[in-house]
């Protein structure tokens, strides 16, 4: 019987590691940020201090803990998952207390330098969290429904709280993560069509659950020329700037309806139209193709892990990249209702830059020890 044997304090973090972080998968993460920094130097119209130098030093500020997250221990992380579940519902329930309110709704905590954003943090808390205990669940001969039962538990108060808030985007986002975390590790798949058929038959009882803007957002989804001037004007005004930008793009600094004001949100959530409309079709296609060289590098990383946990930590921290990809790209073009989640790495946000940059150092962290065994309660578990 092998017994758990704690690193020691001087090994949590190793700067020997760093030859083993694989930078390769950095430069497509850099590039994104590069072209993320030039459209918010655009969108200020050539104001840096508006925009850009602020998400420039929190890239900066990232993109050191990437290196320190990627160079910590996985059994670190492994032992401290479930801490850092606590830490971040801890931060969400203090928004209830003492949160700051921005366009409507309470979210942040004002720190200072930074305006938290505790739902996005959570996000990572809940991967960690659901990673380790379907870790010691596969373990398990016979796991079964205990793979569904306890992550639906730990998702469930950071999602009523996140609900509250609210933050429609974030809630269905977390949902998505922790539910392709669970098929991953092996729950049953009748669960999975149970719950689908369960979701469709409360379909009824969400709708007269959910407030009154958040119904507005669903039927001006389905017809945004109902309201085109009040909720329908961002879809609106984001397909036009869409279309406006052609195959090739007005150039940089030439997009006529982020420059006059016509579209909002253009430094957060509709960041990619104006992108679109500067650079055309052919940009938007390089640029999503650089997004699906990051997922495509992050799955071959999560694969060589030996142990559960390092797999699932790896392809959480993916598929919440891909998933915020596939919302903010299909809201802004109309196929999905919007509901505010921004672009990864593009879009202006201290909170959402800095936590997919630890997400990153998660999945390099994985990639740094894949060869490493996770030993608990005296058995070897890994594949």
């Amino acid at each position: 019987m092998m017994k758990f044997m704690s690193p020691k304090r001087s090994d949590w973090i190793d700067f020997t590691k760093l030859s083993k972080i694989s930078w390769l998968f950095l430069i497509p993460v850099i590039a994104i940020v590069a072209v993320g920094l030039m459209m918010l130097y655009s969108a200020s119209g050539g104001r840096p201090a508006v925009w850009f130098w602020p998400q420039f030093i929190r890239f900066g500020m990232g993109f050191v803990l990437l290196i320190l997250v990627a160079i910590t221990d996985l059994k670190i992380l492994f032992r401290f998952s479930y801490v850092f579940y606590v830490f971040g519902v801890a931060l969400l329930l203090m928004v209830e207390i003492k949160g700051h309110i921005g366009m409507g709704a309470q979210r942040w905590i004002n720190l200072g330098f930074i305006n938290l954003q505790p739902s996005e943090l959570i996000k990572l808390g809940m991967i960690l969290a659901i990673a380790r205990y379907c870790h010691l669940a596969a373990a398990e001969t016979k796991a079964g429904l205990r793979l569904v039962f306890m992550p639906i538990l730990l998702l469930g108060l950071p999602i009523l709280l996140i609900l509250h808030q609210p933050d429609l985007g974030t809630a269905l986002l977390c949902v998505l993560v922790c539910f392709f975390l669970m098929f991953l590790a092996g729950a049953p798949l009748w669960v999975f069509c149970a719950l689908g058929v369960s979701a469709m038959a409360m379909v009824p009882i969400a709708w007269q659950l959910l407030r009154s803007y958040q119904k507005q957002r669903v039927l001006t989804f389905l017809d945004p020329e109902r309201d085109p001037l009040g909720a329908g004007y961002h879809i609106i005004q984001s397909k036009i700037a869409l279309g406006s930008g052609g195959v090739t793009g007005k150039g940089f600094m030439q997009g006529t309806q982020s420059h006059l004001d016509f579209l909002p949100e253009k430094q957060t959530d509709f960041i990619f139209t104006m992108f679109a409309e500067e650079f055309g079709f052919i940009g938007g296609l390089i640029l999503l193709g650089l997004y699906l060289v990051l997922v495509f590098f992050g799955i071959l990383m999560s694969m060589q892990a030996r142990s559960v946990y390092g797999k699932l930590v790896g392809m959480g921290v993916i598929t919440h990249l891909f998933f915020s990809l596939f919302i903010n790209i299909a809201m802004v073009m109309g196929l999905l209702p919007v509901v505010g989640e921004p672009l990864p790495l593009l879009s202006y946000g201290g909170s959402s830059l800095i936590v997919t940059m630890i997400g990153f150092g998660l999945l390099m962290s994985v990639y740094v020890h894949r060869d490493r065994h996770l030993v608990h309660g005296g058995t070897l578990i890994g594949l």
